[in-house]
């Protein structure tokens, strides 16, 4: 297929050669083939006139820009393909030329094509899942306790571990790769159903000739056509969509991060990646920057398959013909995404030191809760929220909160008989404040590595 210069900037060569017009006429072709020899065998059609068919079912033997070009006047790619199939066919055998698609539809070629070009793309976005997940994991064992600090509506709020926050970036990709497979199981499926869906032509052996082509493409036979009733094929655009959703997250965080004022994680840089063009000092995200943009774009690719769905009847008018435009464009978003945070977090520089300095600038606030829990055992919660309220008022650089909190308490006898000093002190260390948050990634990690390892251990798409 061909892409803008900007579509190719936002995916990968791989994504783009899977769903290339000669990618998609060769699907064309495999079917075609299939079909002739799977009706040979059953001997609907000559067995001399399946070979000749099968043949010449290479896309190589043919002009497909000129048979796409056709196809835009036909309104199928299929009818000027079966024609030149037709044609080449009978200059070897014009008896087999009679038998070429026989019994079959436009619908049943095109469909079964962008099955098993889908196949591909899945395989390329499992392994690219694969890469990540496996980095993701790998950060977030290194990084179980360490502090961070945690933001809710973009402010700081406690300190967390970057442990725990990789797991919250790595478990929506473990369980996408899962979903993708499911929905890919039920809906990579044989396209062949004849003129309205019932195989009227072939009478009684309809199915046989099903299951041989079936099995010859490696495909799922349905129990039925799905011309019109595409949920399960719009169920996978879905899920695909979802995961780009959770690389959009993923790099959302790690844009964020990555900013100069905050500098806890990087993406690499060196050799031209992420420079300006007036800015010599700049180090800019180009990975999040290009999962962020993908990520953008899919939610309208998604609801464009969902608004699809209502076809007329027993073949669409214009609403299948969307359907196969917008499909490729999800993959290719996901797969551009997975690509660069790949990238990106194939090299990631942490910086620890830089968030234990962010953790230090505030000042203690961010300890004011534990501090508030702590006291509240003393001199109860109301008390003690509006002693943690006051004070944090005043705390800045030159007065943190603990400070502050440990000249209260020493002005105030009857709370300085219920205070341990040393606890209190130990409430506004980072570590110690990570504590529960590698607690529960170190809960969580094992769990996700096991499943991990399960995905690994089958490979479903080339099966």
């Amino acid at each position: 297929m061909s892409v803008s210069i900007f579509d190719s900037f936002l995916t990968t060569p791989d994504m783009i050669a899977a769903f290339d017009d000669a990618a998609v006429v060769q699907a064309m072709f495999a079917f075609e083939a299939a079909l002739a020899r799977a009706q040979g065998a059953e001997e609907l059609v000559p067995q001399s006139a399946a070979h000749a068919i099968a043949a010449v079912c290479n896309a190589q033997l043919y002009d497909i820009p000129a048979i796409i070009h056709a196809g835009r006047r036909a309104g199928s790619l299929a009818i000027p393909l079966v024609k030149e199939l037709t044609r080449t066919v009978a200059l070897y055998d014009a008896q087999a030329a009679r038998h070429v698609h026989w019994g079959s539809t436009s619908q049943d070629v095109v469909d079964t094509a962008m099955v098993l070009v889908t196949r591909e793309a899945l395989q390329l976005l499992d392994d690219a899942l694969h890469d990540l997940t496996g980095h993701l994991l790998e950060l977030a064992e290194a990084h179980c306790g360490t502090p961070v600090l945690a933001r809710t509506l973009m402010q700081p709020a406690q300190v967390t571990s970057l442990g725990f926050k990789a797991a919250g970036w790595l478990a929506p990709l473990v369980r996408a790769r899962g979903q993708v497979r499911a929905a890919a199981a039920r809906a990579l499926q044989l396209q062949l159903g004849g003129a309205v869906g019932t195989l009227s032509t072939m009478g009684d052996h309809g199915a046989a000739v099903a299951e041989r082509v079936g099995k010859e493409l490696r495909l799922k036979v349905a129990d039925a056509a799905w011309h019109t009733q595409r949920d399960e094929w719009v169920r996978l655009g879905m899920e695909v969509a979802v995961l780009t959703g959770s690389l959009g997250k993923l790099a959302t965080d790690l844009s964020l991060m990555a900013q100069g004022e905050v500098a806890e994680l990087a993406e690499p840089s060196g050799n031209g990646r992420g420079g300006s063009s007036a800015m010599p000092h700049k180090r800019n995200p180009v990975s999040s920057m290009i999962a962020l943009a993908a990520s953008r774009r899919t939610p309208q690719h998604a609801a464009a398959l969902l608004a699809c769905m209502g076809q007329e009847h027993e073949r669409g008018l214009g609403n299948w013909q969307a359907e196969l435009a917008e499909w490729p464009s999800l993959f290719l978003s996901a797969h551009g995404a997975l690509r660069a945070l790949n990238d990106a977090f194939a090299g990631l520089k942490v910086d620890t030191g830089r968030m234990l300095r962010n953790i230090e600038a505030l000042h203690g606030l961010v300890f004011a809760e534990a501090a508030s829990s702590y006291l509240a055992g003393a001199i109860g919660r109301p008390q003690a929220h509006a002693l943690l309220e006051e004070l944090t008022q005043r705390a800045d650089h030159r007065h943190g909160l603990h400070a502050l909190l440990l000249d209260a308490v020493k002005a105030d006898p009857a709370l300085a008989a219920h205070v341990d000093l040393d606890t209190l002190a130990a409430l506004f260390d980072p570590v110690a404040a990570a504590v529960p948050a590698r607690r529960l990634a170190e809960r969580q990690l094992p769990g996700l590595r096991t499943r991990m390892a399960e995905l690994d251990a089958t490979h479903p798409f080339h099966e």
